[in-house]
């Protein structure tokens, strides 16, 4: 087997990947762009598994490892994108920017100067 194929085929698939995470505003597709750049790195190490005849396999080891950490990384990575989208009723990368929440009438009449401190502050 040529080394040549699955590794043009994982670079195809890692460019595709990138682009999904640079241009998406769904954290949902988001997500799913990195599996996509977490498996064209698990075809990388098979194939250079097979291709070096390694008596070990680490390749193959540090696959399944890869896959249990995207397996962990999407079951976290959508449990805060459902909560965010609970909570501010979108999942739009661009307005999730601002993580602060908005004030409460308490904090918000707090932090607002009173009339006299006004005058004083225009005199």
């Amino acid at each position: 087997m040529h080394l040549a194929y699955p590794a043009v085929l994982a670079a195809l698939l890692f460019s595709v990947g990138l682009y999904g995470v640079l241009a998406r505003r769904n954290a949902i597709l988001v997500l799913m762009s990195v599996e996509l750049m977490l498996n064209a790195v698990n075809l990388n190490l098979v194939a250079f598994d097979v291709w070096l005849r390694d008596t070990l396999h680490a390749g193959q080891a540090l696959t399944l490892f890869t896959i249990a950490i995207a397996a962990a990384e999407i079951g976290i990575g959508l449990a805060i994108v459902l909560m965010v989208y609970r909570n501010r009723g979108t999942s739009d990368v661009d307005r999730l920017r601002d993580t602060k929440e908005a004030p409460t009438a308490d904090e918000a009449s707090a932090d607002q100067p009173s009339a006299d401190e006004k005058a004083e502050a225009t005199a």
